[in-house]
This record gives C-alpha cells, sequence and structure tokens, in this order.
C-alpha cells in the first residue's frame, strides 16, 4: 500500500504539540486536580514516576501523527477539514471506544475516562489541524 510523501517535519511537530496538549491538559488550572482524585494519586506520586513515560508517549505520538498523515493521503490528500474529520473518526472509532471497555473493566470510573479520552481528542485534534495544513 502506497501512503504517499509524508512530511517528517510536519509529523514532528505534531508529536511536539501531543506533548505540549498533555502538558497544558493535565496542569493545575484544567484537570490535574480531578485526574489526580480519579486515578488515587498524589502530585508527588506522580512526579516521581520514571522520565520514561516522556519518551514512550513522544515515540507513541510520532507513530500516531505518521500514521494519520498516510490516512490523509490515503483519503484524498489532506486538508484542514479532512484532518479535523479524520481525527474525530479516529478518536470515535478506536480511542473511545477502546478506552471505554478498558476502563469499565479495570474499574477506572467515567471521570477518569472523560478527562483522558477529551485529550485523546483534543490532541488528535491538533495533529489532524496541523497535518491537514502543512502535508
Amino acid at each position: 500500500m502506497e501512503f504517499g510523501e509524508i512530511n517528517a517535519l510536519a509529523v514532528l511537530v505534531s508529536a511536539v504539540a501531543s506533548m505540549l496538549v498533555g502538558f497544558v491538559w493535565f496542569s493545575k488550572p484544567l484537570f490535574e486536580g480531578a485526574w489526580l482524585a480519579g486515578i488515587g494519586k498524589t502530585r508527588e506520586q506522580v512526579a516521581a514516576a520514571p522520565p520514561t513515560r516522556f519518551v514512550i508517549a513522544f515515540v507513541a505520538a510520532v507513530l500516531e501523527a505518521y500514521i494519520l498523515s498516510a490516512l490523509l493521503n490515503i483519503t484524498g490528500g489532506p486538508s484542514l477539514p479532512t484532518g479535523v474529520l479524520m481525527a474525530v473518526v479516529l478518536w470515535a472509532s478506536f480511542v473511545a471506544t477502546t478506552t471505554a471497555a478498558s476502563y469499565a473493566f479495570a474499574g477506572r470510573g467515567m471521570r477518569v475516562w472523560m478527562i483522558e479520552s477529551g485529550n485523546h481528542l483534543v490532541t488528535l485534534l491538533v495533529m489532524g489541524a496541523i497535518l491537514g495544513l502543512w502535508t
């Protein structure tokens, strides 16, 4: 299958944007308190986790952006509307559904699911916009 030309810089910028969305989303002014309460941890406990989690998150974001870019190429070419629509479709089809089932079985609760799933939606929308406009 031919994915067309993938703009590596746009993919990297999308991955960086993904990290920035996460930093803002899980900040004190937004959802940090509710998220910490929902997962039953303190800020100190989360901060003490190994920094490799950021490397894993960045590599995952690069892969996500690459696949999103490839899908935009396959489905008729990138544009802002297509990027945003593809982001919503991917989120609703794969992220929201699979995480909802996982959270239900793990007993993590609807509040945590909404916070984390909302982060994924905003992240995909930002990636879709970047890749739709730039690729």
